[in-house]
């Protein structure tokens, strides 16, 4: 058995369950054969990291997802979009861009002054944090920590998302304020829920938590605290002692 600082065992165990599961979890909250009358437990979900670490979609992508991929692969060169854009995935009408940092601002910067793209808005900076996430383990293969942007082009309705993923171990971004004013606050907020550092955003603090707070709260391990209530005569444990849910 493992204790609870020993990763390895539940690394390989993640590994083996999410071969097994063929990259889907089923049910909810871990329960079975308890005669489950929610209709939870018929759910079948794409595992978290499946998401991360299964495959790339194929061209044509559809629509007019094809009409933005050629223009983008043209505004910047076809050798830097093959360098920069590691893989496209198009999920549920959505497509997205896995994008290598160190081109994300020449991206970008294309993506919105490209007469052919004119994405002019970026509505969204947010952060994931993949750590046991139900798929291979996180590692230099496999970043846990990922910014996902989410650009709008007014001009002709569209929308995708380009998302730069990066290990714990160094968090580094480009900050993207240069070329999107509004990413502003976005990104302070990502880097005081995940820790990720935009490299240089004007001014980059806290803007949730206090500024000598220890950690990034949003990150899988950081401890989940609490105290215990009592209700009724009924005792409810802190949250990080009770059972993990799936």
């Amino acid at each position: 058995m493992t204790g609870p600082g020993d990763r390895s065992g539940r690394d390989e165990a993640a590994e083996g369950a999410y071969a097994a599961s063929g990259g889907f979890r089923k049910g909810a909250f871990g329960v079975s054969g308890s005669g489950d009358t929610s209709g939870f437990g018929g759910l079948v979900r794409v595992e978290p990291g499946g998401a991360v670490a299964l495959h790339s979609t194929e061209r044509p992508y559809g629509g007019w997802f094809d009409e933005v991929t050629d223009a983008l692969s043209e505004a910047v060169g076809e050798a830097t979009y093959a360098a920069a854009v590691r893989r496209v995935l198009v999920d549920r009408g959505e497509i997205t861009y896995f994008v290598a940092r160190e081109h994300l601002l020449t991206l970008v910067r294309a993506l919105r002054d490209d007469d052919a793209l004119r994405f002019e808005l970026c509505s969204s900076v947010s952060g994931v944090d993949y750590l046991d996430s139900g798929g291979p383990a996180a590692g230099p293969g496999r970043p846990r920590l990922h910014v996902v942007y989410h650009l709008t082009s007014m001009t002709f309705r569209r929308r995708i998302r380009l998302e730069v993923a990066v290990t714990a171990e160094d968090p580094h971004v480009p900050s993207v304020t240069s070329v999107y004013p509004t990413a502003d606050w976005h990104e302070r907020e990502t880097y005081d829920m995940f820790g990720v550092v935009f490299d240089g955003h004007p001014a980059l603090t806290r803007i949730l938590m206090p500024d000598d707070w220890d950690g990034h709260p949003q990150r899988k391990d950081y401890p989940l605290g609490g105290v215990p209530v009592e209700y009724h005569g009924a005792t409810i444990p802190p949250p990080d002692t009770r059972r993990a849910y799936r």
